[in-house]
């Protein structure tokens, strides 16, 4: 029996179906980044904060989309050239697959600043940030980029594929503002101005929150080549983004693998063993690193892009922890942000095929977005959060910092059957009695 061939308007209904059903399945992978983001900022923070972590977790979902549906998206439709066109007045209603799709690249960037702030930001100030993040600060960026690509230098274009600066550096910055604003937790820096370390309270949280991200990311980078299928001017059915599906999935796996081994080399190289979390973090860095680029780079590219992703991880948290004395607790800038515009700006360095405007011209348009994106996310997050400080409602008061967010924030305890006996001071020193390692306060 023959078949006959499928009908145009057949064909359609397929073609919009599947990709449809394409951009739903890794739209849920990349929410389910928000379980890893809790898991990774959770383990990383002491006992004492870790409810306060999880509640700013689901709160920057919970406010940030709908504040993106709201506001947000119409404000980067406004700022694309496009006009205010708020998700809410979308005439097709399939039309709100791309606005969820892109409310959970919006969320990301938000999410990404709360480990910066953890262990001392107040939870209402916390909230207001996420507020203004999804109404105004993240759709100004998208604006500038995806919605109405106005950076280009000689012919080439700023390119940022999944969102490598758009919204991992963007949040890495954002954070890194935060955390400069509000000033370092209790106890992390001496008089001298040494720094103190003040380990996370679980390190199993904090690798499954890794892990849990890695896998989520594949949605982030592998799922930005939304179209599954194509239709020709001629009615013949060809696959569509999916041309070069199978680069976006290579690049993303030996990015991280790089990003790992080299933050592994460089923490060992600097001192003599290698920690765990430089490890977690590395992987991670190495993702955010392709993620602007996993489309057009090499395969040698990759290793290149994710080992100095990787690798840079321990330098830059170390010249901020001791040279700038920004206490950024879950090292949310040297993962994000500047692994993210290091990827951004080896574009066309590492690029398979020579970039549109040639290799120099591509690099100025990288740069220019770079900067242009820095400049406004820090401007706009320290008015923010300068404004909250002068109000004195940015950080809890240090009573309430030493007993923990936990207690003070949301009257809880997330481990309370460990929550008796003396607790350790803000300075490092102990009384006598029961001694609590993550700084916790007696609870009565």
């Amino acid at each position: 029996m023959v078949l006959e061939p499928l009908q145009t308007t057949q064909l359609e209904t397929l073609v919009t179906g599947v990709n449809l059903l394409w951009v739903l399945v890794v739209t849920f992978l990349i929410f389910f980044m928000h379980a890893g983001f809790a898991m990774l900022e959770a383990g990383q923070v002491r006992s004492k904060n870790v409810a306060n972590q999880l509640t700013k977790n689901l709160l920057t979902w919970s406010v940030g989309v709908t504040v993106f549906f709201l506001i947000g998206a119409g404000i980067s439709s406004l700022v694309g050239g496009s006009g205010f066109v708020p998700a809410f007045q979308a005439a097709d209603p399939n039309s709100w697959v791309s606005w969820l799709f892109g409310a959970v690249f919006a969320m990301t960037a938000a999410t990404i600043v709360s480990g910066a702030v953890a262990g001392r930001a107040k939870l209402r100030a916390y909230v207001a940030y996420t507020f203004l993040l999804a109404a105004v600060i993240y759709p100004v960026v998208t604006g500038i980029t995806w919605a109405g690509a106005y950076i280009e230098f000689g012919g080439a274009a700023f390119h940022d594929f999944a969102g490598g600066m758009i919204v991992h550096g963007m949040g890495g910055v954002a954070g890194l503002t935060a955390a400069y604003v509000l000033g370092p937790r209790m106890g992390r820096y001496n008089e001298d101005g040494s720094a103190n370390v003040i380990p996370g309270h679980s390190l199993t949280f904090a690798v499954l929150g890794t892990l849990v991200l890695a896998f989520g990311w594949y949605g982030f980078n592998v799922g930005t080549a939304a179209s599954v299928f194509a239709l020709s001017e001629s009615g013949e059915l060809t696959l569509g983004a999916f041309s070069y599906v199978g680069r976006v999935a290579m690049t993303t796996t030996i990015a991280m693998a790089a990003g790992a081994i080299g933050a592994s080399a460089v923490a060992w190289a600097k001192t003599g063993k290698v920690d765990t979390l430089y490890v977690a973090n590395g992987l991670l860095a190495g993702l955010v690193g392709i993620t602007a680029i996993p489309d057009t780079t090499a395969w040698w590219g990759a290793f290149v892009v994710g080992g100095l992703a990787g690798g840079q991880l321990p330098i830059v948290f170390s010249l901020m922890e001791k040279k700038l004395k920004i206490d950024d607790v879950c090292a949310v800038f040297p993962v994000h942000g500047s692994a993210g515009m290091l990827g951004t700006l080896l574009f066309p360095f590492v690029a398979a095929e020579t970039p549109a405007g040639g290799v120099a011209n591509a690099f100025v348009a990288q740069l220019i977005g770079v900067t242009a994106i820095t400049v406004w996310t820090v401007a706009a997050t320290a008015v923010v959060w300068g404004v909250l400080k002068a109000l004195g409602e940015a950080r809890v008061t240090p009573e309430h910092e030493q007993e923990g967010l936990d207690v003070s924030e949301h009257g809880v305890e997330t481990y309370p059957e460990f929550g008796s006996g003396e607790s350790v001071v803000a300075d490092g020193g102990m009384t006598t009695g029961n001694v609590r390692t993550d700084g916790g306060s007696k609870d009565d």
